[in-house]
């Protein structure tokens, strides 16, 4: 089992879903807060990181790794087979897909959502309508064809997607449009992954509530910032 893991996060940022991965998984790890409300992210210590400026950023014993997704599979595959399939596993080539598209198309979507002025420099209101329709489009291809969510095996893909539908409740302006009772298996999944000792864990420490994923309120954490 890895050793000497060092995740830098913020509250309900995209470390949630790293801490999600630790927490099921077991493994043990320390946790270095990056303040937002003094904007650490951009400072020269950080940068060194992930020069991209973005949380998380998991510290290995081989040096540290960004970008959400590959920090999930290359803890995935420190223990094959548990969280994601092994790679020479059938199941693992449409697994791969879905990560990619929770990587590629759903968390874009969303950032451009939350943070419309770092992507158009005009009507910030008109690309908050666009992508808040093809959110719900993405939630609706979610709750038809994403078989894994009904299964109780925990997995990176689970892991990766309860955070994001805690943030569509919350985040980016107006949040009527987001209604997770209109997706029965994404509320079936968030409710089950509620219960889960890892979120009740992941909660208790960033200050999220008792449903954080199915019927989400604004953290209250004990240390930084969401935002």
């Amino acid at each position: 089992m890895v050793q000497q893991l060092r995740l830098y996060y913020a509250p309900d940022n995209a470390s949630l879903c790293i801490r999600l991965a630790l927490e099921e998984m077991g493994i043990a790890f320390e946790t270095i807060l990056v303040d937002r409300r003094v904007n650490q992210q951009r400072s020269p210590e950080f940068l060194e990181l992930n020069p991209n400026g973005l949380i998380p950023v998991l510290v290995t014993p081989s040096g540290p790794i960004y970008e959400t997704a590959a920090i999930l599979l290359w803890l995935a595959d420190q223990d094959a087979g548990e969280m994601f399939p092994a790679p020479e596993a059938r199941a693992r080539q449409d697994a791969l897909t879905w990560l990619f598209w929770l990587s590629n198309t759903f968390h874009p979507a969303l950032r451009m959502l939350f943070y419309p002025d770092q992507f158009i420099g005009g009507d910030e209101d008109a690309l908050r309508v666009r992508t808040r329709a093809r959110l719900q489009s993405y939630l609706q291809q979610l709750n038809n064809k994403a078989d894994w969510l009904k299964s109780d095996r925990p997995s990176i893909l689970k892991c990766y997607l309860a955070p994001m539908l805690r943030w569509a409740a919350l985040y980016g302006g107006d949040t009527a449009w987001f209604d997770l009772s209109k997706y029965p298996n994404l509320l079936a999944f968030a409710q089950r992954i509620d219960q889960r000792q890892s979120a009740m864990q992941a909660s208790r420490a960033e200050g999220l509530g008792q449903t954080p994923f199915s019927a989400p309120s604004l953290p209250n954490p004990p240390e930084g910032s969401a935002t």
